[in-house]
């Protein structure tokens, strides 16, 4: 099988260098390419070195260029995953996104370029959480209406959006599933006299503290019990993992807009 060549955005970041570590260990993909922002300190130096692991002879760059490989990971930001994204259009190459936070004229850009590149585009890449995104929606049908819904997330302090877009799928999936529109019943943190609980609303909770790297739980609240579908993450090399995995996938499909159910053949 054809060695895989793979361009990481973001490479000298806490994501970008966990990625570029589980592609070193695997067999299949190789680092073509790393790519940071153009005024990165670090810009020139070896990838492996600035990461910790030794000489690669692969200089981090500030910017993508014009040489395109086999696939692009790209975990940092809109931006530049829309970026990298309209690179991946120019080259041919495939994509993978991790990134959250995009608005709705962002999403939709990534929509359009898709129909023309062969791209994985999910917010948690995680094979549990997508495990998981698939038995809420069932549990939700089964549990029906006399189950109340809340969504708690935690993360890390330096984590820029909030809710995680990891959070607000499973608020979407549990809606949809419920029969309801989560941009109409998704309640973010409560405050005050808000009077009673809806049966409609699904309520979203956040924390944000330490080096926390991902906690997502979906509870369904009965009279007389609970059910909790909890995912903790322990390291970000779960995430970096299903990426890869979602790389090596990517590049033998046809153009189109995938996700991890996709990969992991649970649709």
């Amino acid at each position: 099988m054809k060695e895989i060549k793979a361009i990481v955005v973001g490479a000298a970041g806490k994501m970008g260098s966990r990625i570029i570590h589980i592609i070193h260990e695997t067999p299949s993909i190789s680092l073509y390419r790393a790519v940071e922002r153009p005024d990165h300190p670090a810009i020139g130096k070896d990838i492996g070195e600035v990461i910790g692991l030794g000489k690669m002879n692969i200089p981090l760059e500030g910017g993508l260029g014009k040489a395109g490989g086999d696939v692009i990971i790209n975990f940092t930001n809109p931006k530049s995953s829309i970026e990298s994204l309209g690179f991946a259009k120019e080259t041919g190459s495939a994509i993978v996104i991790g990134t959250t936070g995009l608005g709705p004229e962002q999403l939709e850009r990534v929509k359009d370029l898709a129909k023309s590149v062969r791209c994985v585009f999910s917010p948690n890449m995680s094979v549990g959480v997508n495990v998981m995104f698939k038995i809420v929606q069932e549990v939700a049908r089964v549990l029906g209406p006399d189950y109340d819904i809340e969504i708690f997330e935690a993360h890390h302090r330096l984590k820029k959006d909030s809710p995680s877009g990891t959070a607000v799928k499973l608020g979407e999936l549990v809606a949809k599933a419920a029969g309801r529109d989560f941009s109409k019943v998704g309640v973010y943190g409560r405050k005050g006299m808000v009077g009673e609980r809806t049966k409609e609303e699904i309520g979203m909770q956040v924390i944000r503290a330490g080096d926390i790297v991902g906690e997502h739980t979906v509870l369904f609240g009965g009279i007389g019990e609970r059910l909790e579908i909890i995912h903790r993450a322990h390291s970000r090399d779960n995430f970096a993992r299903g990426a890869i995995r979602a790389a090596l996938w990517v590049v033998n499909q046809p153009n189109g807009l995938y996700d991890m159910q996709d990969v992991l053949e649970l649709k």
